[in-house]
């Protein structure tokens, strides 16, 4: 038994009148993948026709097998006396191998139907991925200190985004989803694909990152990442029940939370070159706690030059201004007439404290040996050195003056100095 292909133009001619049975499917829209029609005495008459829309597989089912099928649009008889005719349209040569070995592992059927099967594109599928990706960021490069050159910065994103799909394997969709159902919907398989799509989102992440990808740029990587998913068979599991991924579109891409705080980091670096913002917040963890001491500010600040020659230009401008405003602070504050008494006698505690400290350098000074700048701090702020510890202070033996360090004799009495 099988379909055979009416004339053109049959269903409006008397032919129509011998037809024992009309079933045909309405259009199935972008929700139904599958629906079973038959007769209301579920057995299919010699002679009845078959009507097949455009998009659509109609499956001839028959006491447990399958004993024919068509994927091209068209008015078919259905003849009990012929052969399968297997009108395969865009399926090729699969429907002749399913139908040899498709039997439904034996079971038996009480009845006889048409099964059409939604072979469109379908639509309007939503993704989104619930966890963060890590994804390699080559819009934020970093200095790989090991290798001193750049590498994308590792950051977490949600890709949120519509993706289509569509039946490739009537067969195979059948046997292992649909099965005999009257009807097979959408909905019934979207959780499952939801998950599946967003693992293969996951590898297809890895892979664009090694191309230098932006995370940013994802949104107008469509045909990139469905490349990359048809390589390597990321959708395998989807492919194995007879559907096939047909399109990604990434609508929208957000950093997590630990990604932003890290790139807010990175940009006030200023360039590639800030190893992810460490020493940016090390500088900014320094300025914070010069500023909260207030009789070591100086010092504090001193310490912050000697970080910025350490870093070797790799923070570049990101510390040079604070360290340029310390040196012109203004190093006494005036208290205003509409002070409140008790705040200017702080100010004022203030103003003698640094004043203290102020002399109490200026009494200390020393020449570092090595760049020659002096200073009061216990490290040069220009090149860093540690302040020389002081000569042990020798006296005459004679008299009792005071020896100059490098001195082999007493300026005073002439005596020879151990």
């Amino acid at each position: 038994m099988g379909l055979i292909k009416a004339a053109v133009g049959a269903v409006g001619s008397t032919l129509h009148d011998q037809w024992k049975e009309a079933i045909r499917c309405e259009d199935m829209g972008n929700d139904i993948l599958m629906i079973k029609k038959t007769t209301p005495t579920g057995v299919i008459s010699n002679g009845s026709t078959v009507i097949v829309a455009p998009d659509q597989c109609a499956i001839i089912y028959d006491n447990g097998r399958i004993v024919d099928a068509t994927a091209e649009g068209g008015v078919y008889t259905f003849d009990t006396s012929s052969s399968p005719s297997l009108f395969a349209g865009q399926f090729g040569g699969m429907f002749k191998e399913m139908w040899e070995r498709f039997t439904y592992n034996g079971a038996t059927a009480k009845e006889q139907a048409v099964y059409f099967i939604n072979i469109k594109e379908i639509i309007k599928n939503k993704f989104g991925t619930p966890n963060p990706v890590v994804f390699k960021d080559w819009g934020h490069p970093v200095m790989n200190p090991r290798t001193q050159s750049l590498m994308a910065m590792k950051v977490g994103i949600r890709c949120f985004g519509t993706y289509t799909f569509k039946i490739n394997d009537p067969f195979l969709f059948m046997s292992r989803i649909a099965g005999t159902a009257t009807v097979y919907r959408k909905d019934e398989i979207t959780e499952q694909m939801r998950s599946e799509v967003i693992a293969s989102f996951s590898n297809i992440m890895n892979s664009l990152g090694d191309q230098r990808v932006e995370a940013m740029d994802l949104p107008q990587k469509t045909d990139e990442i469905k490349q990359i998913m048809d390589e390597n068979v990321f959708d395998e599991p989807i492919r194995k029940r007879g559907i096939a991924l047909e399109s990604f579109a990434v609508e929208s891409v957000t950093f997590d939370e630990k990604s932003e705080e890290k790139i807010d980091t990175y940009e006030i670096g200023g360039d590639a070159y800030t190893q992810q913002g460490t020493l940016v917040n090390s500088y900014a963890n320094a300025v914070e706690g010069a500023a909260k001491n207030s009789n070591g500010a100086m010092n504090g600040f001193m310490g912050i030059g000697m970080m910025n020659m350490a870093t070797n230009g790799m923070v570049g401008g990101a510390t040079q201004g604070p360290w340029q405003q310390a040196n012109n602070m203004p190093q006494y504050q005036m208290p205003n007439q509409n002070t409140p008494a008790k705040e200017s006698a702080q100010v004022d505690a203030s103003n003698e404290a640094v004043a203290e400290v102020k002399t109490e350098s200026s009494d200390n000074s020393w020449e570092c040996p090595n760049c020659h700048t002096k200073t009061n701090g216990n490290f040069c702020p220009e090149c860093g050195a540690k302040k020389p510890e002081a000569p042990e202070k020798r006296f005459c033996s004679n008299c009792g003056n005071e020896v100059k360090p490098g001195a082999n004799f007493c300026s005073e009495c002439g005596t020879k100095v151990e």
